[in-house]
């Protein structure tokens, strides 16, 4: 019998301009567990800057968030434009200010937000086919930018220098729920589910929690 295929949407590498390693590995990690293969995917695209980490402060470099998201997954990743929904049972999309600045416009502050029109149409695709998605930390934000007015139930957590985000999310016409990092908000009727993660979580542990029961919960829908 052949293994679920469970999509990964990633951003880069690094949680100030890419994905969030922990957050990114621990998916894949609890999809692996599950029997589960992960497709990693992400968009050819330049990044929106590059943050050398050790001091937090913008670099002049310019890199691809393709290539640095091969970091991650091994090199086994794929051109988010050429993957389709019927290609997928279901897919994640793991946090980082990544999320934020290559998949939308979000870290931008402006209004609308744009997402990416590649993942904008596979999330569009997933949702119309009644798959699973799941979204951690940031990545709640950017889901409800990409599928607005569908009264989605989401959460970035209960921090209260996040409540503008949060307004946002239920400005697409969607809704939010607060929650902590080691819980998952389960959106039953639309299939999709969302934990905290980084946006309130004080450590790797308890982020952990939050993401494997997003996984179990992604998991049991596929």
């Amino acid at each position: 019998m052949a293994k679920k295929q469970v999509g990964v949407v990633l951003s880069g590498c690094g949680v100030y301009d890419g994905a969030e390693i922990h957050e990114a590995t621990l998916v894949l990690y609890f999809l692996d567990r599950a029997g589960v293969q992960a497709v990693c995917l992400a968009p050819d695209v330049s990044q929106h800057h590059v943050v050398n980490h050790l001091t937090g402060q913008p670099s002049d470099e310019v890199r691809q968030v393709l290539v640095e998201s091969a970091r991650i997954a091994r090199g086994a990743v794929r051109d988010l434009a050429t993957v389709q929904a019927d290609q997928l049972d279901a897919v994640i999309l793991p946090g980082g200010f990544g999320a934020a600045k290559n998949l939308s416009n979000l870290a931008l502050g402006v209004a609308p937000v744009l997402v990416n029109p590649a993942l904008v149409g596979l999330l569009q695709a997933m949702h119309a086919a009644g798959k699973p998605i799941g979204a951690t930390c940031i990545a709640p934000a950017v889901l409800a930018a990409a599928l607005p007015g569908r009264d989605l139930l989401l959460t970035i957590g209960n921090d209260p220098g996040d409540a503008e985000t949060a307004k946002g999310i239920v400005a697409t016409g969607n809704r939010h729920q607060e929650s902590t990092a080691d819980t998952i908000v389960v959106d039953a009727a639309h299939k999709v589910v969302t934990t905290a993660a980084y946006m309130c979580a004080a450590g790797i542990a308890e982020m952990g929690v939050g993401i494997e029961k997003l996984v179990q919960q992604i998991v049991a829908w596929s």
